[in-house]
């Protein structure tokens, strides 16, 4: 096996652009999924590189959202799978960088959508940015045709700028991340657009991000191996699990449902943390897995006194509860109420909340995921598209 090195570059989209090959098969780790955990503080510090230039594709969306929220007009990030949870992480970083910057900011200037219902009701104005790693997504093409076509000005954050979903996008607001994941299980495709958003928030708001603190982060996340490891040997042959997030970790929270199914062929679904405590508990019991991912620093004493009774009611059931949880949250809540383990993000308070906390967890939910994957002895790289029956499924899928 030839030796991967993190802190080179990643290949870009091919040229022409055609959808992915299949990634090669390995029959045990390192997986490409865990190349890609190791190289991705490094692709950080290059994407916030390429997006640093305020004369550049970040600072000119940076403009059009800016034009568009002055004007009273909706800007709408969607996607489908992980790019349309990177799209509820981009636009919870764009609304805190409107509000940093005291340009208007409420709930309705910044919306996420799932492409194919965008696509079916699209807006009549403003600005839709597109998310897709690979540029491929038909339903995000398919959104960002409707959005064009009503009127909207459209926006991507792709790999490829040659991709078919740049056709569809102004060609002055594209922002091209260039670097390709390894693997179907996509983890540079999560990370790339939040980068993107990030970079564009800063542009927005006028806070320059520091690189460094961002690959700090993103190290630090993947640093405890043993700690997901004793998670996945906890959760691993749960009957299914439950990822539980509140505000800007609810992207977070749904991403890593994804993901373990993906990877590991594990049932798991995202429920808000309150939304857990009205009716779903009398479906779980001690074969339920739980993983509550809380690291927002907005609304923290609220979050953490509601989390706290939630692990509490989980306890008494006794399901397998296992949490992601920012440095100080780690002190706030009892080991006793997370039998099955944490990972511990840092806080990095130089960041603005939003990045702070889906930037913070990209590498703990990546990191478990691939450790699950491992204890159920499954493959995360080929999302089980190696079986012909799912590779059918796919197709007939199309």
């Amino acid at each position: 096996m030839t030796t991967f090195d993190p802190a080179a570059p990643l290949a870009a989209a091919p040229d022409p652009w055609h959808e992915t090959d299949a990634p090669s098969r390995r029959s045990a780790p390192p997986y490409h999924m865990t190349d890609m955990i190791a190289a991705e503080p490094f692709v950080a510090e290059r994407v916030l590189a390429r997006f640093a230039d305020p004369q550049g594709p970040a600072g000119r969306l940076a403009g059009a959202i800016g034009q568009a929220t002055t004007s009273g007009t909706p800007v709408i990030v969607t996607g489908c799978g992980t790019s349309e949870h990177g799209a509820q992480g981009i636009a919870l970083m764009i609304r805190e960088a409107l509000r940093a910057g005291g340009l208007p900011s409420g709930p309705s200037t910044v919306l996420a959508a799932q492409a194919f219902e965008l696509a079916l009701d699209p807006p009549t104005g403003g600005l839709v940015i597109g998310v897709s790693h690979e540029g491929g997504s038909v339903a995000t093409i398919d959104a960002l045709e409707a959005a064009a076509d009503g009127g909207a000005k459209t926006a991507l954050i792709t790999a490829s700028a040659g991709s078919p979903a740049a056709d569809a996008a102004g060609p002055d607001l594209i922002l091209e991340t260039v670097e390709l994941d390894h693997g179907w299980c996509h983890t540079i495709g999560y990370l790339s657009p939040l980068l993107a958003g990030a970079a564009t928030g800063a542009q927005l708001s006028g806070s320059p991000l520091d690189p460094g603190i961002v690959r700090g982060l993103l190290a630090t996340g993947a640093r405890d191996e043993a700690g997901a490891e004793k998670m996945a040997s906890a959760l691993g042959d749960a009957s299914t699990l439950l990822i539980v997030g509140s505000g800007a970790d609810r992207p977070a929270a749904r991403e890593l449902a994804l993901k373990i199914e993906e990877a590991a062929w594990l049932p798991s679904t995202m429920r808000d943390l309150e939304t857990l405590l009205h009716g779903h508990l009398p479906a779980t019991d001690g074969s339920t897995g739980l993983v509550l991912i809380l690291t927002d620093r907005d609304g923290r004493a609220e979050r953490v006194d509601r989390a706290r009774q939630a692990l509490t009611a989980a306890q008494v059931i006794g399901l397998r509860a296992g949490a992601i949880v920012s440095r100080d949250i780690d002190a706030l809540i009892d080991s006793d109420l997370t039998p099955a383990g944490r990972l511990v993000v840092d806080e990095a308070p130089e960041l603005p909340t939003p990045v702070a906390a889906l930037i913070g967890s990209v590498t703990p939910l990546q990191l478990l995921t691939e450790r699950i994957a491992r204890a159920r002895g499954t493959n995360p790289d080929l999302i089980r598209r190696e079986d012909p029956v799912y590779r059918s499924a796919a197709d007939a899928a199309g």
